[in-house]
């Protein structure tokens, strides 16, 4: 991955999803991924981690972010969670109770587990990055048309 230490919000358009994509990062990692309407007023355009994921939602070949580092200040049952997410391959899907059963540690038969599965996807920092569109049953923590732009631009 280039270089990426270059810390700020940086935001740019996207008429896929019709609106923007707003990143925040700091010290070589994305602390959060956004999509709203308006950006940051101090949003700069410029930075590797957009270009990517533009070229991701151009969807003219498989995208990954594997190599992006997602800062994830969570609570660890929660951040393990994530960590199964982003395991999830481009263009595959899993249910909640997968996912349960893919982290460590979880019962996926234990409803208190599930809840901490929801709750992990629902708390994404950084969606599209950490791909939560990719769990059919579970919520995202980006906003359901986005949610579902990705999900088409997958193919699930």
């Amino acid at each position: 991955m280039e270089d990426v230490t270059d810390a700020g919000i940086y935001a740019r358009e996207s008429p896929y999803l019709d609106r923007y994509v707003q990143l925040g990062a700091a010290s070589g990692r994305v602390l959060s991924v956004s999509f709203p309407e308006i950006p940051d007023d101090d949003a700069e355009d410029d930075h590797p981690v957009l270009d990517r994921i533009f070229e991701y939602l151009d969807g003219l070949e498989e995208i990954t972010f594997d190599d992006v580092q997602v800062a994830m200040t969570m609570p660890t049952d929660q951040r393990a969670v994530l960590e199964g997410v982003q395991g999830i391959p481009y263009g595959e899907q899993v249910s909640v109770e997968t996912l349960a059963r893919m982290t460590s540690g979880l019962d996926h038969e234990d409803d208190d587990d599930i809840i901490l599965v929801r709750t992990a996807l629902d708390e994404n920092p950084a969606p599209l990055l950490v791909p939560d569109h990719r769990v059919r049953d579970g919520p995202s923590a980006a906003p359901p048309d986005v949610e579902q732009k990705l999900r088409s631009l997958e193919g699930l």
